[in-house]
């Protein structure tokens, strides 16, 4: 069979999508593992109290001999205040339920059950670890805004990193073109980063609290992605057997 006729029975395409499919399973599985290893190392680091790199990175975003001052023009603090409330609980809801109908209308029950599993999930997952670790808030520069919460894992890195990553991954895979795709986890990842990176900038995390929100988020997040690609396997399996 030369190559015009194995093009024209549609192989090499099938082949294609096969080998992009497993790549993204494998994506996954790297953030997932990587993701725990991060979080089992920043466990480590930490010990019982914060990190040398945790104060020097708050110290450095101040003004020298100016903790409550941040370097930079003011309307930098200003863009963070607004950039953290991305992260916030009433805004991830709302996006969350915003996915939901649409879903709900589109009929997609698993990537309904998805995001149920997710989003509500990841939200008691980082208030348990909250209340076991009650890691306290830095004291070593003013907040730029008031927090009532434990430390320890940062609530906004997390539950962004969850949220966004669950719904760029959900809507990526409705897309045809690779680069759509692309741009739609790129996006995910980098409204994940902004809000976690203005949780620093405010003096209200330590730098490892964002990191470990980080870290566990994304793992989070792809372990039920990859939850998601398992049913939807099993169920175009049992439509293949059924008929």
């Amino acid at each position: 069979m030369d190559q015009g006729s194995i093009s024209r029975t549609g192989l090499l395409p099938r082949l294609g999508r096969f080998a992009l499919g497993q790549g993204a399973a494998l994506a996954a599985l790297a953030v997932l593992a990587g993701g725990l290893l991060g979080f089992a190392a920043i466990l480590r680091l930490i010990g019982e109290g914060p990190h040398r790199a945790d104060e020097a990175i708050l110290l450095a975003l101040r003004r020298p001999g100016e903790p409550g001052v941040p370097i930079g023009p003011p309307w930098l603090t200003l863009m963070a205040r607004e950039v953290t409330a991305l992260g916030s609980i009433p805004v991830l809801a709302l996006f969350g339920l915003i996915a939901l109908f649409y879903l709900l209308l589109d009929r997609r029950w698993r990537a309904v059950l998805l995001l149920l599993l997710s989003l509500p999930g990841g939200l008691l997952l980082n208030a348990l670890l909250k209340l076991g670790f009650s890691r306290p808030r830095p004291e070593l520069v003013p907040h730029l805004m008031e927090v009532q919460t434990a430390s320890f894992p940062s609530g906004h890195a997390m539950l962004s990193a969850i949220t966004f990553l669950t719904l760029g991954t959900l809507l990526a895979s409705g897309m045809p073109r690779r680069r759509h795709r692309a741009y739609a986890i790129a996006v995910a990842v980098l409204l994940a980063l902004l809000v976690g990176g203005s949780r620093i900038w405010l003096g209200v995390h330590w730098p490892t609290d964002v990191a470990a929100g980080w870290c566990l988020g994304a793992a989070w997040a792809m372990a039920c992605w990859l939850m998601l690609r398992r049913w939807r396997r099993e169920e175009r399996q049992a439509g293949r057997d059924g008929g």
